[in-house]
């Protein structure tokens, strides 16, 4: 079932940067992700239900969910198509390689169950010069277009930190919810939290609704939401988030792919540069030995001192 899992995140969620590359071209962004979000959460939570999964929980269970799906789903997917305005999907995906550098951290400092070794800061600091050439091209850019690329580009990162904060905090927050029905939770609330933005942002006057974006939304409903969403949720539930988030650079590798195969995107020497040095630091990152904390670095001085 791990295997399984992970072959369905590496292959779906490595084809969604398509998706939401075709579907913002004529929906905007956040109707786009409401759309997705409020079909998908809707019909999991119907679907638990109508499977005799418990689906109803205590207003704290359901509001942390909420809060670690609209960190993942709207601080990170809607933020990513956003940036498809500007960027390609395969630089897309090669920025939001560096999320398992956030998980790092992130498990350090919130889970504080290991401490990050040499190879692990060494892969975070190798990330940042792979950034760095991913995006030198927009920041040596004069022109109106290159600034807008760079700025999506720096908002990727962003978004990639609140993905990696609502992963861990889903992971954290674990309160014996039904794993598929927390997931219908998480995915409900994003929807409607995107519906609200898309409101405001008046998005449903700029909406062209053509064949194309229709079946990329429906695609992005069926293989990002309900099969490779959940199977990321059931992933982080049975194994440490340092290997779920392998993802990260297995995705890119199929995103830009399939942007050149059907979109014809642009592969240049910086993003060859750029992703072989990002791959390389997950990597180190991924790879690196976990050293948990002993039971004396748990126990206050006191005690411990005492032993």
């Amino acid at each position: 079932m791990v295997i399984f899992a992970f072959a369905l995140v590496y292959l779906f969620w490595g084809s969604t940067y398509l998706g939401i590359d075709i579907a913002v071209q004529t929906i905007p962004p956040a109707l786009m992700c409401a759309l997705r979000f409020s079909i998908a959460g809707v019909v999991m939570l119907a679907v638990c239900a109508a499977t005799g999964r418990k689906v109803l929980y205590s207003r704290r269970q359901i509001t942390l969910a909420a809060v670690a799906g609209l960190l993942m789903l709207m601080g990170g997917n809607l933020t990513l198509s956003y940036a498809e305005l500007s960027v390609s999907s395969g630089l897309a995906a090669l920025i939001l390689a560096i999320t398992p550098l956030w998980f790092l951290v992130l498990d350090a400092l919130l889970l504080g169950d290991h401490h990050i070794s040499g190879r692990g800061k060494a892969g975070l600091a190798l990330g940042i010069v792979g950034l760095s050439v991913l995006v030198w091209p927009q920041l040596r850019s004069t022109s109106a277009l290159g600034h807008r690329e760079f700025w999506a580009s720096v908002s990727l990162i962003g978004g990639s930190f609140s993905w990696a904060l609502g992963s861990v905090l889903s992971k954290r927050w674990q309160s014996g919810m039904d794993v598929f029905s927390a997931t219908g939770w998480q995915v409900t609330a994003a929807g409607l939290g995107n519906f609200v933005f898309a409101l405001v942002n008046g998005d449903l006057s700029r909406a062209v609704w053509t064949a194309r974006g229709i079946g990329a939304v429906l695609y992005l409903v069926v293989c990002g939401s309900w099969i490779g969403y959940t199977a990321y949720i059931w992933l982080l539930e049975h194994v440490p988030t340092s290997k779920v988030s392998t993802y990260a650079y297995v995705n890119p590798v199929v995103a830009i792919f399939l942007g050149w195969l059907i979109l014809h995107e642009r592969v240049d020497r910086f993003i060859l540069t750029g992703s072989a040095i990002v791959v390389l630091s997950v990597i180190l990152v991924t790879s690196a030995k976990i050293r948990e904390r002993t039971v004396a670095e748990e126990l206050p001085a006191v005690e411990a001192a005492g032993d």
